[in-house]
């Protein structure tokens, strides 16, 4: 039986990627969350299943757990909850990367690192490829999410280089879809609960920045297929839908999927907010034949559908 260790188990993805990996019976999954920005109701699905167990653990402190593969995918990814403790954050991304590594080498465990988009900054090359270094402001209010992320890439690569650990590295782009944390901030979150409510939707700047938003499921399939590829492939490698659109077009969309009678206003855009955001995806499509398959409506309307059904 191959045994898993997923970090960050309890949070939007990490209980997505649980509920794909438990289906193989062959699999003990053991996940791992300290609920920071994690969410105890996620785990209900995995009541009764007996190649799954839950531990309660912060990556920040040290670990000695046996497992063939470690998906670390411990970190708050929002904006919203990763400035609150900027510090704890990037001690999240440095140590406790470096923890988990530590934990790989002990047992030769071959390592995932969620790296993010956030990587490339504000970038001024468009859309990102994976050579691209990025633009990044080491000390603004994002950085300890940026750096810490950069600096989490950078141990990746040197235990694989000096340890010869295996590695593989994904820089996420915008996902979305049911379990995501339906007050951590983010657009596609904040906009569908203000709609459902015919409460003023609020709009940064003057809605031209642009993101390119990935469903879950597809993400999924692109970390579990690269988890899957020859021992010589490392990444980094993007994973995220290079459909682009405005934040002013997908508010738009969201108000008439939801049928709402929202008003859409517009606020101050955040410091360091990023312009333009679109994964170059050719890497993932020549090394993993992976290419997004869900439609953004599609997508839109699965996620509204879990909103309405929240507490």
């Amino acid at each position: 039986m191959k045994k898993i260790l997923v970090t960050g188990g309890a949070g939007f993805i990490g209980t997505h990627l649980c509920k794909e990996l438990v289906k193989n019976k062959n699999n003990y999954v053991i996940s791992i969350d300290n609920f920071n920005s994690g969410q105890k109701k996620n785990l209900i699905y995995f009541k009764n299943k007996k190649n799954f167990k839950f531990i309660k653990h912060n990556i920040q402190k040290k670990i000695s757990i046996d497992a063939d593969e470690i998906y670390n995918l411990a970190c708050p990814a929002s904006p919203k909850i990763y400035q609150e403790d900027p510090v704890y954050t990037i001690k999240t991304c440095i140590i406790g990367t470096l923890n988990l590594l530590e934990n790989a080498k002990k047992y030769n465990s071959k390592f995932f690192q969620a790296s993010t988009s956030e990587i490339y900054g504000n970038p001024s090359l468009h859309p990102q490829p994976e050579s691209y270094w990025g633009n990044v402001n080491p000390i603004g209010i994002r950085s300890c999410y940026d750096e810490g992320k950069r600096g989490a890439e950078t141990l990746c690569f040197d235990f694989h280089r000096q340890y010869n650990l295996q590695i593989k590295v994904a820089r996420i782009f915008n996902t979305y879809g049911p379990y995501m944390y339906q007050f951590d901030g983010r657009v596609i979150s904040n906009i569908i609960l203000q709609a459902l409510k015919n409460k003023e939707i609020n709009i940064y700047g003057d809605g031209q920045q642009t993101r390119s938003f990935c469903y879950i499921d597809d993400l999924i399939s692109g970390i579990t297929k690269l988890m899957s590829t020859k021992k010589n492939f490392l990444g980094p490698v993007n994973l995220g839908n290079p459909n682009e659109i405005s934040i002013l077009s997908i508010a738009k969309k969201i108000i008439k999927l939801t049928n709402s009678k929202s008003k859409i206003i517009y606020k101050k855009l955040p410091k360091d907010d990023p312009t333009r955001r679109k994964p170059n995806i050719n890497k993932a499509k020549k090394e993993l034949k992976w290419y997004p398959k869900v439609d953004l409506d599609e997508g839109l309307i699965k996620t509204i559908k879990y909103y309405k059904n929240l507490d």
